[in-house]
């Protein structure tokens, strides 16, 4: 029999080993402290959190995390991701090293302020 797909962060979070699920709620209270008015959410089976759009999701593997700051968020820091392996939507952080909060948090404010203007913009 199927699991069935998590419809809340904490059901997805549940579905990993304790050491990955620390790290995944070490993660997502990060994000909330990054955007406090940020909702939780399952988007493409994965735990993100939306403003107006979604800023970034986040999901576990065997043996990295994956962020998902999509395009502009990868963008403006890739000169930070020498030590990660990522791509044009996503870098992969690996699960047996210190997560790097800091980006994480730098990171998600930016796609906050991003929403934030293109959302200004198409009230103009």
């Amino acid at each position: 029999m199927e699991k069935p797909e998590p419809k809340i962060i904490d059901e997805y979070i549940a579905l990993f080993p304790i050491k990955t699920q620390q790290i995944l709620q070490q993660i997502r209270e990060t994000i909330h402290k990054a955007v406090p008015n940020a909702k939780e959410v399952i988007s493409y089976k994965m735990p993100a959190f939306k403003q107006n759009r979604v800023l970034v999701y986040f999901a576990a593997y065997e043996k990295h995390i994956g962020f998902y700051p999509t395009g502009s968020g990868i963008e403006a820091f890739q000169h930070e991701f020498k030590n990660y392996k990522w791509s044009k939507g996503a870098i992969q952080f690996p699960i047996d090293k210190p997560m790097p909060l800091d980006l994480i948090t730098r990171i998600t404010k930016f796609k906050a302020q991003k929403d934030l203007e293109k959302v200004a913009e198409q009230k103009k």
